[in-house]
């Protein structure tokens, strides 16, 4: 994937999309709190990889639009708030064991 603007916008658009559609599945399954979902994972991961495509773009683009750095910046702050949840980078989930597994996503 080149690192263009519109390829920013569409990341943005579907970490948004399922941002809302996360919170409709905590709402049907009976209103769980979105921090306790096991999606949140799959949320912070989309994040810190829209959050490092962002900073490539920023690298690229010396004129970017301050419509997008405001974007940019915003996804920034939100990854601040949950980078905790990543997935480790160090070992692939697929490689992991069911203990390390458990550990990771604290259950």
């Amino acid at each position: 994937m080149s690192v263009t603007v519109q390829n920013f916008i569409k990341l943005a658009n579907f970490y948004n999309q399922t941002a809302k559609t996360m919170s409709a599945i905590c709402v049907k399954k009976g209103g769980i709190a979105v921090e306790k979902y096991v999606g949140r994972f799959f949320a912070a991961d989309l994040l810190e990889f829209i959050v490092e495509y962002a900073e490539e773009l920023e690298k690229e683009n010396n004129n970017l639009q301050p419509e997008v750095v405001n974007v940019i910046d915003m996804f920034k702050k939100q990854f601040e708030a949950v980078k905790g949840m990543t997935t480790p980078s160090e070992k692939p989930i697929h490689e992991m064991t069911l203990e390390e597994f458990e550990k990771i996503m604290n259950i």
